[in-house]
């Protein structure tokens, strides 16, 4: 909308915030995800091949707790420093196609269009599992799904099985909604918290600073994703260390060090 001149006043993206994709995206919907896969089928993930769509920060949780499980897990993505990133990390990195094919699992984190279409569906083994924690349904193409089938039933709660004309069963978890608030409960509140502090104090800081913001899209003031970070610690009763001054100094000096 900035770009567009459409966006007439500021507003702060919140979900920039450390403290809100390091831990909300990634430990929050990396459990949560797992959690509500687990609750609609009850498979055991040990052993399983599992295919995350995408490596950002949910993509990440996903694939790290799916493999802490005893999965064996296969990144799909389309940017090559994630996808690099995503290798070095010990994960599988293959095409989509590549990656249809060898899955029992698939988890869509993207927040795109049709990471799961027509041509995946065609490759698919038989009994494949498909959920989506990204974003809305439009994730998996849903009435390609649809198109390739002769019959679907719903076998349990939040799993509908579609049976394509060769006979291959895929089920479709939560309708392919957001399989963590479809069939789970969503993040715990132990992490939810940061993201909510950052939200409530993005509030004030706009209200006591719109006079001096101009229209358009803002960071979270740093102060405010450390004094979040802080408050976190103090909860969970831990203490850190502090600069000294002179540690300061040469920290922002130009003349000592490299």
């Amino acid at each position: 909308m900035a770009a567009d001149g459409k966006l007439k006043y500021p507003i702060i993206a919140v979900n920039e915030a450390e403290t809100k994709h390091f831990f909300d995206n990634r430990y929050g919907t990396g459990q949560s995800t797992l959690d509500g896969i687990t609750r609609a089928t009850n498979i055991l993930w040990a052993g399983r091949r599992v295919v995350v769509g995408g490596y950002g920060w949910c993509g990440r949780g996903v694939a790290s707790r799916a493999r802490g499980l005893g999965a064996q897990v296969i990144v799909t993505e389309v940017n090559p420093v994630r996808a690099l990133e995503a290798v070095m990390d010990g994960f599988q990195v293959m095409t989509g196609i590549e990656a249809a094919q060898q899955g029992e699992v698939f988890i869509t984190v993207t927040g795109g269009w049709h990471v799961i279409s027509a041509d995946h569906f065609a490759v698919m083994r038989d009994g494949a599992i498909v959920a989506n924690s990204g974003h809305f349904n439009v994730e998996i193409d849903i009435p390609a799904l649809v198109a390739a089938s002769v019959s679907r039933r719903e076998v349990r709660p939040f799993v509908e099985e579609f049976v394509t004309a060769d006979g291959r069963r895929i089920h479709l978890l939560g309708e392919g909604r957001l399989i963590n608030l479809a069939a789970a409960e969503g993040h715990p509140s132990a992490v939810m918290d940061m993201s909510f502090a950052n939200q409530a104090l993005s509030c004030e800081y706009l209200v006591k600073n719109h006079s001096n913001l101009a229209s358009g899209v803002h960071v979270v003031p740093r102060e405010i994703d450390a004094e979040v970070g802080r408050l976190k610690l103090e909860t969970m009763g831990i203490r850190i260390d502090t600069l000294s001054a002179e540690q300061t100094a040469y920290n922002e000096s130009w003349e000592e060090g490299t």
